[in-house]
Order: structure tokens, then C-alpha cells, then sequence
């Protein structure tokens, strides 16, 4: 039984309280369904947090590194756009020497064909586009080096690529015995040439970018690293004021609750039969944090009821009620309530913080 479902038995049926009146009714039913949205949440960044550390290659990230991990990522952050900047002048002077490449070609006297798009109409070439599927010229390539809107080329093998592909394509649509094709194949070889003579540069600045592009992967990995430590540091402060204020609410409620009857404490014996081995164990932790010198074990129990105070037999009745409405939902019906987990939770932490008790 929740502490909810005994506040309104207070006023519905049998009364569970002594001297209580309708305003702390309405206010431990507040405090309570305002626990239940706090364990929800509760829940919620809990299993976010258990997700992100499922799937992370830190999952022994403790806490207490969270400073830490914060600090070499600001620090490492600060160099950042300083090493992207470097990277990307590095880049642009790999490209003004492919474009220093380009121009040779281009100078060329057999580079007239490949210096604007392919005239299909005027030259009535029914097929080109059937042939060609990408068609490219050293206008296009121009325009795209130039560009500013984001569209342009990033590295300087794409450069490299599409100028191959001009004369690519001009081998793959003209016989071999053609000119075009010749001069095509020709200009292909020195392109080639020139190619593997900046080769090296480009080998290098690859591999400066890849090592670059992990150490960004680090500082992402320290950013969601530092981040999801302070959660776990705030969720665990979190859980710990639920726990006092569950444990102040409870104790409260207690010293309200009137005597049981005799009748009532018979059924709460029976009950107590009816529980799985699980909630047993829980329950009797509850009669062992008012009893040091009770044995909690479910394998084999000797309870005297009415030995048991006031507010042992209440903590009880409440969980055993709890407990067994829990157990006799099925679990489609379980997963569509979350009010009804969330007492769960309460009852639980009820049975948890006697367990804590008794081990200190």
C-alpha cells in the first residue's frame, strides 16, 4: 500500500491516521506525487546515462575524473581552431599547386576540346549523355575551385579526380583511332606526371588530417565524457535527497497511523505468506532496521506479530499492500503506468533504506 492509496483510504474507508485533517492529507499527497515525477525523471537520466556508458570505450570513467577530463578538454579546445585554420591553409596552397598544374595543361595546344562543356547539340551527339554520366570540363573545374558558397572543393585529389575524368571521358566516348581520343590520352599522361610529382605533399597532409580528425574524435569523447560524470556526480545527489525526503515523508505518515486491530494484524500475517521470496526478503529487512537483533532471512522466518510496534506494523502493511498489487499487475499493464512503477520505487526505497541502516 503507497502512501497515497493510505491517505485517500483515510478519508474513503476505514481511517488509517489518528488527528489527521483534510489539509495534511492533501499535502502528503502532493509531497508524494511530486516524489513520484522526481523518480520518473530520475529514471529517465538514468538510463540515458547507462546508455551512453554501454556504448563508450570509458566505461570505468569515474566521477571524481570529471574535473579533470573538463580541463584537458578546454585546454585542448583552444587550440582547435588554431590547427584547423593551419589545416586548411595548408590545403589551399596544396590546390594553388594542382592549379599551377592545371594551367600547364590548359596551355597546351591540344587542350581547346576540354576547355568548356562538350557542345551535344551543335555536334549532334544523340548518345553523349547515354555514354557519359558525368560530364566534365576545365570551365566547370574553375568555377568550382572559385566558388564561395560552400560548394567548392575540399582536397586536392577531388581536383585531381575530375580533371582525369575530363579526359576519361572524352577516351571512353571517342575511338581510339580518333583525335580527340589521342590528345585526350596524351594530356591524361602528363597530368599523371605532374600528379605524382606533388603526390608525396598531399600523402603527408592526408595523414596530418587523419591524425587531426582523431584527436577531434578525443576531445568529443572527453566533451561527452566530463559531461555525463557531472550528470552521474548531480544524479547521485539527486537520488540521495529523494532517499531523506522519502525517509522524513514516511516517518511522518507513521506517527499518524492509529493502532491495528487484531483482525488487521492477522491478515497482515497472511499477506506476508503471499509475498515472492523477493519482496519477503524486503519486508523483513523493514521489521530488522526496529529490530538489530531480529534474523532477516526469507528460508525460514519466526515473526511474532504482536511484538512488533505501532510503526513496524504500518511500514509493513503499507509494503506488503504494495507489494502484492505490484505482483498482480501483468506486465503489459506495468509498462503502460508509470505512477504504478514509480510506487514500486517508493516501495523499494523503503525496504533499501532500512538496508542501510542496518549496515551502518
Amino acid at each position: 500500500m503507497g502512501i497515497v492509496d493510505a491517505l485517500n483510504s483515510n478519508v474513503k474507508a476505514e481511517p488509517v491516521y489518528q488527528d489527521l485533517n483534510g489539509d495534511e492529507v492533501v499535502g502528503f499527497g502532493q509531497r508524494v506525487d511530486s516524489m513520484f515525477t522526481k523518480v520518473d525523471k530520475l529514471e529517465q537520466t538514468l538510463n540515458k546515462v547507462e546508455q551512453f556508458y554501454s556504448t563508450s570505450s570509458k566505461k570505468q570513467l569515474t566521477t571524481s575524473k570529471g574535473s579533470s577530463i573538463l580541463a584537458s578538454y578546454r585546454k585542448r579546445q583552444q587550440n582547435a581552431s588554431h590547427r584547423e585554420s593551419v589545416a586548411a591553409k595548408r590545403m589551399q596552397e596544396l590546390m594553388r599547386q594542382f592549379g599551377t598544374i592545371i594551367k600547364q595543361i590548359t596551355q597546351h595546344k591540344w587542350a581547346g576540346p576540354f576547355m568548356q562543356p562538350v557542345d551535344v547539340v551543335g555536334l549532334d551527339l544523340h548518345d553523349y549523355y547515354e555514354v557519359i554520366e558525368k560530364p566534365m570540363d576545365f570551365s566547370t573545374i574553375k568555377n568550382k575551385m572559385e566558388s564561395k558558397d560552400g560548394n567548392g572543393y575540399k582536397s586536392v585529389r577531388e581536383i585531381y579526380a575530375d580533371v582525369r575524368l575530363i579526359f576519361k571521358n572524352a577516351m571512353k566516348y571517342n575511338d581510339e583511332r580518333d583525335d580527340v581520343h589521342v590528345m585526350a590520352k596524351t594530356l591524361l599522361g602528363k597530368v599523371d606526371e605532374k600528379w605524382l610529382q606533388l603526390l608525396p605533399k598531399v600523402d603527408e597532409e592526408e595523414k596530418i588530417q587523419k591524425e587531426e580528425e582523431a584527436d577531434a574524435q578525443m576531445d568529443m569523447q572527453l566533451a561527452q565524457n566530463a559531461t555525463h560524470a557531472k550528470i552521474v556526480k548531480d544524479l547521485s545527489i539527486e537520488i540521495e535527497e529523494v532517499d531523506r525526503n522519502l525517509e522524513e515523508l514516511r516517518n511522518r505518515v507513521l506517527q499518524k497511523c492509529r493502532r491495528m486491530s487484531t483482525e488487521e494484524k492477522k491478515k497482515l500475517s497472511a499477506a506476508l505468506t503471499s509475498l515472492s521470496p523477493e519482496d519477503l526478503d524486503k519486508a523483513l529487512l523493514i521489521v530488522s532496521h526496529d529490530y538489530p537483533s531480529f534474523h532477516a532471512t526469507s528460508q525460514e522466518v519466526d515473526l511474532d506479530i504482536d511484538s512488533l510496534s505501532e510503526s513496524t506494523l504500518w511500514k509493513l502493511k503499507f509494503f506488503v499492500k504494495g507489494a502484492l498489487q505490484f505482483q498482480g499487475r501483468s506486465p503489459a499493464s506495468m509498462g503502460g503506468n508509470n505512477q504504478q512503477n514509480n510506487k514500486r520505487k517508493i516501495y523499494d526505497a523503503l525496504a533499501m533504506s532500512s538496508q542501510k541502516r542496518n549496515k551502518k
